[in-house]
């Protein structure tokens, strides 16, 4: 068999971004580097100065340092021991990725870097950090843990990767764009001026927003700075009273924009930014700053200059989440075009996938071409995890060339997917049966789509965290001594991130769900080196209503993905009742509205897919 044609992926890529060999020379670069400043030691995570998951490549420092790509980790670098810290979701993709000899992992949450650093720092030794990429937060343990150590944190203004790293991309330069009042649903004034009447309640004089959702929120704008997601990379400083400041590059802005932003906010370069903030500290400002979210270096351009800080959450965040109706209206909608989409390839990849020729590259690429068929896609909203036996076992698993693998009959086929519409964010999870699967793999479907009906299906007074609805997603898997190693469920912007907060489903999730929020519920079991299993819709909270027979109004989830379910991975005597009742109505609703969308071979592949069971 020749070689096979690739189609050419319009948002996706499939080239080898990880190279395990570059860890040792690039840690010798670092650590000579290092020992020029005086320094003994030096932390490199994966933020940028925004703290986002999204970063360009020009800001890749850690991918560069060890070759680990995935959203979230960090590396500690010390004169004669480097380590690499993942979450459970990279366990497996670090010791792919990483050269463990160089950089052995431990895990983010359960062996941190603080107590690596606690066991290692001695008396007189310097750790260094750039300040722009380490939370208020966060610094605040690490000057603990160098205390109690009798070492020093050193807080740099510049960072000694980029001194070495020689063949460094150049920052992005992507094109701002207006998004509309018709698909916002409200205006930047009305927004710019709810958040003023926030910081006045709080009598603080100024807010700083270093997230560029937050700050594509306030002034209805999207960029195209980093990959899948519509983000304008910047800062912005809000007054209780005035005229905000947007500090971005105005090599990004055309002419019709720069006039319609100018009308709402002075327009500033980036490199006015630590000034600005120097000019509020010596105003005396009282300044809001999100610890957890703002880097060391803002808070102490206006500390160090005069002002004073007031720590609370980015204001932006919770108006965000909670999505108004124009929202949710162009969510709902982007959701059944999505689904159209989906379903065609689900007919297709029935089809196909059983001849045993299919790869995991040809069925991303044939998914993406399906969405772009619909006329209106912008971009996908992550690289597509198109996961073929074990590497459906990968959580966040980036097929590439290198690791493409064929889809095998007789196993579950993981493809974790989503797009970006002008109205609206889709991501939804599939795990697709190939031929005929075994009574284990269908068990394990089934305890996992037990808990994805919990969480569907969950009625919760008001003030109810994700914190103790995740384990309700968990609970059967629980019972079988199984369980997975991510939360259930995160936020979703409006044609923004595709990981919104402050909303999630986990057991970290300690905010209360409200009305409007979108949420992810995408429970999943991952045996290493078998197989992956995800089932995951989008789910609206709705608001609080009165049940039959009920004391206390309780909200709900509104399922806006019409998908379906692989019949042939559930084992039915596992569902109770109830569920199946679910799942039949759900079906129902599914072949109802997606039905008339699609041709008519999809359409009579729907009707077999969605039967009632």
């Amino acid at each position: 068999m020749g070689p096979r044609n690739y189609l050419a992926a319009m948002f996706q890529t499939f080239d080898d971004l990880s190279d395990p060999s570059c860890g040792a020379p690039h840690a010798a670069l670092l650590r000579a580097e290092l020992s020029r400043r005086g320094l003994d030691g030096f932390l490199v995570p994966r933020a940028d100065a925004h703290q986002g998951e999204y970063v360009p490549p020009h800001d890749c420092r850690l991918q560069w340092l060890t070759g680990f790509t995935g959203s979230a980790g960090m590396a500690g670098v010390l004169g004669e021991e480097a380590a690499i810290f993942v979450d459970g979701r990279y366990t497996i993709q670090v010791r792919d990725q990483v050269d463990m000899a160089v950089f052995p992992a431990r895990h983010l949450v359960n062996e941190p870097v603080t107590d690596w650093l606690a066991e290692r720092l001695q008396p007189g030794q310097k750790l260094g950090i750039d300040a722009m990429l380490h939370t208020v937060r966060e610094v605040r343990r690490l000057e603990e843990i160098c205390a109690s150590a009798g070492a020093t944190l050193v807080k740099l203004n510049d960072n000694p990767v980029d001194s070495v790293w020689k063949d460094r991309p150049a920052p992005p330069l992507g094109q701002v764009f207006l998004y509309p009042v018709e698909l916002a649903g409200r205006g930047a004034k009305d927004k710019i001026a709810e958040i003023q009447s926030a910081l006045a309640n709080k009598k603080a004089d100024a807010c700083v927003l270093t997230q560029p959702d937050s700050i594509a929120w306030l002034f209805n704008i999207r960029g195209s700075d980093v990959t899948h997601t519509p983000l304008p990379l910047s800062f912005a400083t809000v007054p209780a009273e005035g005229k905000p400041s947007l500090f971005i590059d105005g090599r990004k802005l055309s002419n019709s924009v720069r006039d319609a932003l100018a009308d709402l906010t002075d327009l500033s370069e980036p490199a006015d930014f630590k000034p600005g903030l120097e000019g509020l500290g010596k105003a005396g400002a009282r300044v809001m700053i999100d610890p957890g979210l703002a880097g060391i270096g803002i808070a102490d351009a206006i500390t160090n200059a005069g002002g004073t800080l007031l720590e609370a959450q980015d204001p932006i965040l919770l108006p965000k989440a909670i999505k108004n109706e124009t929202e949710l209206k162009g969510a709902r909608t982007a959701h059944v075009r999505d689904a159209a989409a989906f379903v065609n390839f689900l007919c297709w990849f029935d089809e196909v996938a059983p001849k045993g020729d299919l790869d995991e590259i040809a069925a991303a690429e044939k998914l993406e071409q399906f969405r772009q068929e619909t006329g209106v896609l912008k971009d996908i909203s992550f690289d597509t995890i198109s996961g073929a036996g074990p590497n459906g076992a990968i959580c966040h698993y980036r097929v590439s060339r290198s690791s493409n693998l064929k889809i095998p009959v007789g196993k579950p086929f993981l493809i974790d997917s989503g797009a970006q519409y002008e109205d609206g964010t889709t991501d939804i999870t599939r795990t697709l049966a190939v031929g005929e699967v075994g009574t284990e793999m269908k068990k394990h479907y089934t305890l996992v789509l037990k808990g994805h009906i919990a969480i569907s299906t969950a009625k919760f007074p008001e003030g109810t965290t994700g914190a103790q609805l995740d384990t309700l997603a968990r609970i059967d898997l629980w019972k079988a001594g199984l369980d997975f190693d991510h939360g259930t469920g995160h936020g979703v912007g409006a044609y923004l991130s595709v990981h919104e907060g402050p909303q999630r489903i986990a057991k970290t999730g300690m905010v209360p769900l409200k009305p409007g929020m979108i949420l992810s519920n995408e429970p999943g079991y991952y045996p290493a080196g078998e197989y992956g299993i995800r089932i995951e819709n989008l789910e609206i909270v709705t608001p609080a209503r009165d049940l039959p027979g009920g004391e206390r109004p309780m909200l709900g989830f509104e399922t806006i993905t019409l998908v379906p379910m692989d019949l042939r991975l559930i084992e039915p005597a596992l569902l109770t009742v109830a569920e199946r009742d679910w799942l039949n109505r759900y079906h129902e609703r599914v072949r109802a509205e997606i039905g008339p969308l699609v041709g008519a071979n999809e359409r009579i592949w729907l009707e077999q897919a969605t039967k009632a069971i």
